[in-house]
């Protein structure tokens, strides 16, 4: 079946948004050495690897959407805010899926995340 296989976030301040996903999530960031700025962005390692991106300065118009799986959502929430960024829609079920709230990065960056779990109502 057809998955996400990769994600592109832009920031305003790079060094700024590494540091908020490094602290809220322990992703490692690590510069691309090709003709124009970006960074290579690991989100996981063996044996739950997770889906690898990458970060560039915004450009006029970028736009971001990306949903973050994880195994507590109060703890992500509570990690999110602790890194400086804001809740934007509260947790909440998605019937038969899990729980997933709406956040913000530092950059102003909207994310999701969510908890599976087959019982939330």
């Amino acid at each position: 079946m057809p998955r996400p296989v990769h994600f592109d976030l832009s920031a305003d301040d790079p060094d700024r948004a590494i540091k908020f996903y490094s602290n809220a999530f322990g992703w490692k960031f690590d510069k691309w050495q090709g003709p124009f700025e970006y960074w290579v962005v690991t989100t996981g390692v063996d044996p739950e690897r997770g889906i690898d991106g990458g970060m560039s300065r915004r450009s006029e118009g970028a736009t971001n959407s990306n949903t973050i799986g994880v195994s507590s959502i109060d703890d992500a929430l509570k990690k999110v805010a602790a890194a400086g960024g804001t809740i934007v829609r509260p947790k909440g079920p998605i019937p038969g899926v899990g729980w997933f709230a709406t956040c913000k990065d530092t950059e102003g960056n909207e994310f999701g995340v969510m908890e599976p779990d087959d019982a939330a109502k």
